[in-house]
Formats: C-alpha cells, structure tokens, sequence
C-alpha cells in the first residue's frame, strides 16, 4: 500500500467517523473510522521511514573544465588540413 492508499484510509475514516449517522445493527461505525484512520496513519509513518531510507545522496557535482583546443584550420571536427 502506497502512500495514496493510506491518505485514502485516512479520508474514510474520518468520513466514516465523522460524516455520517448510519446504525447498522452489531457494526460502530465510529469505531470502525477511528481504526481505518489510525491504520492509515500507520502506514504513511512506514511508508515515510521507508522512502527516507531509500534516498540516494548524490555528491555535487564537480565542475566540467573543458580544455582548448589549438586548431590549425579547416573544420573544427578534426577533418580536413
């Protein structure tokens, strides 16, 4: 489950505890939002653990110092006197 799937988790479970009024019968729905967004929340802290840990750290790079070249005429390429 990626991060968009625990930002889902999250939304549906505030819906459910917050948004809405149903009463099914031997179901809290209350209940069942608190634990959706608690699950979500849960899963973008791994998942950010994770992506932290997978961060490559690239050196800066080191300026490019091209060197002249001494051309004696004719193309530039190297072809031709």
């Amino acid at each position: 489950m990626g991060l968009g799937g625990c930002i889902i988790l999250i939304a549906v479970g505030a819906i459910l505890a917050f948004a809405t009024d149903w009463n099914m019968q031997g179901v809290n729905l209350d209940l069942v939002g608190v634990i959706f967004m608690i699950v979500g929340l849960i899963g973008v802290a791994t998942f950010s653990s994770i992506a932290r840990r997978r961060r490559v750290i690239v050196p800066p790079a080191t300026p490019v110092v091209e060197e002249e070249r001494h051309h004696r005429g004719g193309y530039s390429d190297g072809y031709g006197v």
